[in-house]
């Protein structure tokens, strides 16, 4: 009898290896990113949380090659589709920059020239990546500012950006991400400026060109809603450092680590009755003051020598991947409030 063998995985759209991001300082080199490793599957959204500064923003200005001097990589490996990219000229990485990789900031202002209409800036970038005339890149450019709930698109694309609302400003540098149809968007708060009906109308976009066009997102947020009704994956970051990786039901039901723990059970419970939420005692430490070992031991209840000592590599604990000595086996986080 002959059996079949498994057609192997697909190779990851991106794979971060072992990425380490330093600032120098004249009392020495800050540790930044240490040690941060993933991949993002082609239509894949894979969500980043943690606490602010744990490092999920600087991750997504890595990939995209627009670290601010100083901080740059001292270590590690980025491959997009294949190739090595962490180390490509700035004028190779703005080539792929807006075609094959695209963002969304949390600031639109960033994003949009003040000098031109939003219609111009849509079409240039079409017309820049795509083979489109001006004509039909006009016509995308309003159906991509009506994708993204701009009403009467085709009266405002000829308008300016200071003539729109910061939540439109927002939806126009989406429009803006995905117009020239990139492969990979990283999208740091994407709809922070929006209210809940447009969020939804926005993030249901993103989910959309996961499914038809294998786009993969790598999805930075504070908001853990988002994340559980959107993401397929959640990557959790604590002081520049994965500590859990893993399924959304898994991440947010049944996590592992004590840091992902105790921040899903700060999260309010829709279907519970709890009187009390969990608390993450102490805080965050700052760069300069990174402890030795597992850098949440300090706050951590299950800490001991071997935590203080050494930092955990992250190892198979059911479907996720743990940064952790102890891993919690505890009952899933509905239960445990």
């Amino acid at each position: 009898m002959t059996t079949l063998n498994a057609s192997p995985a697909p190779a990851p759209l991106l794979s971060v290896r072992g990425l380490r991001v330093q600032i120098p300082t004249r009392h020495g080199p800050l540790l930044a990113l240490d040690d941060v490793s993933f991949d993002i599957a082609r239509g894949e959204i894979l969500g980043f949380v943690g606490e602010s500064g744990a490092g999920k923003s600087l991750t997504g200005m890595a990939v995209l090659g627009l670290l601010d001097a100083p901080a740059h990589i001292a270590a590690g490996e980025i491959i997009f589709d294949g190739k090595p990219v962490h180390a490509l000229p700035a004028s190779q990485m703005r080539k792929l920059r807006g075609r094959r990789i695209a963002a969304i900031f949390q600031d639109p202002l960033l994003s949009l020239n003040p000098l031109l209409t939003v219609g111009d800036q849509l079409t240039e970038t079409m017309c820049t990546h795509l083979p489109l005339t001006s004509e039909e890149a006009r016509e995308r450019a309003i159906d991509w500012l009506r994708q993204v709930g701009i009403p009467s698109p085709a009266e405002r694309v000829d308008a300016y950006p200071h003539q729109f609302s910061g939540g439109m400003r927002q939806r126009i540098v989406i429009a803006l991400a995905l117009c020239a149809e990139p492969d990979l968007v990283i999208a740091d708060e994407p709809t922070t400026a929006l209210d809940v009906s447009v969020q939804a109308q926005v993030l249901e976009l993103l989910r959309t060109q996961c499914r038809e066009r294998g786009t993969a997102v790598l999805l930075v947020t504070h908001d853990m809603g988002v994340i559980s009704e959107n993401a397929d994956r959640v990557a959790v970051m604590y002081a520049g450092h994965i500590a859990e990786t893993g399924p959304v039901d898994q991440i947010v039901n049944r996590p592992r680590h004590p840091y992902t723990r105790g921040l899903m059970g700060s999260i309010p419970p829709v279907d519970s009755d709890a009187q009390w939420l969990q608390q993450i005692d102490g805080a965050m430490p700052r760069l300069a003051s990174r402890p030795t070992g597992c850098a949440f031991h300090p706050r951590c209840a299950h800490a001991s020598a071997q935590c203080v000592s050494t930092q955990p590599a992250p190892h198979q604990e059911a479907d996720a991947l743990v940064a952790c000595w102890h891993p919690q086996q505890h009952a899933p986080m509905a239960e445990a409030l």
